[in-house]
């Protein structure tokens, strides 16, 4: 029998598990992990590995999440890309779903099967009253606006600093408030890393292209006067980034820092920004170089000052 693993941002696997419970029943191997507000990619990942383990080492498994490009999504897609032949993932995870997968268990042995079989499952389960036409397919209503470019240099219309780069929140949230055309992850870690390109390349919402490119890479395009008509929003995924790129030539002069996650050696400053002393040297120089910052994990956050957090915690900083 397939394993499940139910993912979710939230309460909302927990949620979703007792539903299905109670419409086919009580079910067997079905671990359920829920990413909490508090927590980091971190956290989410060594939930799945404890889920993981209840599990027989060579036996299939299906992992339901909620959303495409969220960080249950990112941190289970390592995971099956590692195990293309004992795991798969879906994404969008409804109750029709979630039913049709326990009842599919019986006649499919393969997690792929199940996952591909349900696809039509979940979209079928979408239904409207009173009813409607189909809409336009995504592929017909969502041209790319990067079909040709014209003569003139690229425009930046939003920085963020965010630890888990490209997740829901910034492709359902802030890529909409940048009206940009382009993401562009700028990391010279992220470029080397194919795996990591891949998901990337795979959370962008449609109609947008994502790019991962070097810092170097990025200060040559700014330079680029073929670059016309794209409006970019750059994602960094450490201060200390930022830094270098602006040290380069990419001119910056605001950054919405969002989630910067906490690991060994680092200050909470709230429940999504930690920081060591290095952090707070790159933004003491930033804020020199005449850089502004926008202190919000979701756009309808209120600005908060980030050097009040930082000089609350100053002393806790420097004495690590």
């Amino acid at each position: 029998m397939v394993n499940f693993i139910i993912a979710s941002h939230g309460e909302f696997a927990a949620g979703i598990h007792m539903s299905g419970g109670m419409i086919f029943g009580e079910q067997e191997n079905v671990e359920v992990v829920t990413f909490m507000p508090s927590e980091g990619p971190d956290d989410l990942k060594r939930k799945y590995q404890e889920a993981l383990a209840k599990f027989g080492e060579d036996e299939q498994v299906l992992f339901l999440v909620d959303l495409w490009g969220g960080s249950p999504f990112n941190q289970a897609s390592p995971f099956v890309a590692e195990n293309p032949d004992q795991m798969a993932l879906i994404a969008g995870l409804n109750l029709p779903m979630l039913v049709e997968a326990y009842g599919a268990r019986f006649t499919m042995d393969k997690a792929a099967d199940i996952a591909h079989y349900l696809v039509s499952v979940a979209r079928d389960g979408v239904r409207t009253i009173p009813e409607t036409e189909e809409p336009e397919t995504t592929a017909t209503a969502n041209k790319s606006s990067m079909a040709g470019l014209k003569e003139g240099q690229l425009k930046i219309n939003l920085v963020r600093i965010d630890s888990r780069l490209l997740h829901g929140q910034v492709a359902t949230a802030w890529t909409p408030e940048s009206k940009a055309n382009r993401i562009i992850v700028v990391s010279d870690v992220v470029a080397k890393d194919e795996l990591r390109k891949g998901l990337i390349e795979q959370a962008a919402p449609n109609g947008i292209n994502a790019n991962i490119v070097p810092i170097s890479k990025m200060a040559e395009v700014m330079k680029d006067n073929r670059m016309g008509g794209v409006e970019a929003f750059l994602l960094f995924e450490t201060p200390e980034d930022a830094l270098r790129a602006i040290e380069a030539g990419v001119p910056i002069k605001e950054i919405n820092v969002g989630s910067m996650a906490h690991s060994t050696g680092k200050t909470m400053l709230n429940n999504v920004l930690s920081v060591d002393k290095t952090d707070v040297e790159t933004f003491d120089k930033l804020r020199e170089l005449g850089v502004s910052f926008d202190v919000r994990k979701v756009p309808n956050d209120s600005n908060v000052d980030l050097f009040k957090l930082i000089d609350n915690k100053r002393s806790e900083i420097e004495s690590k």
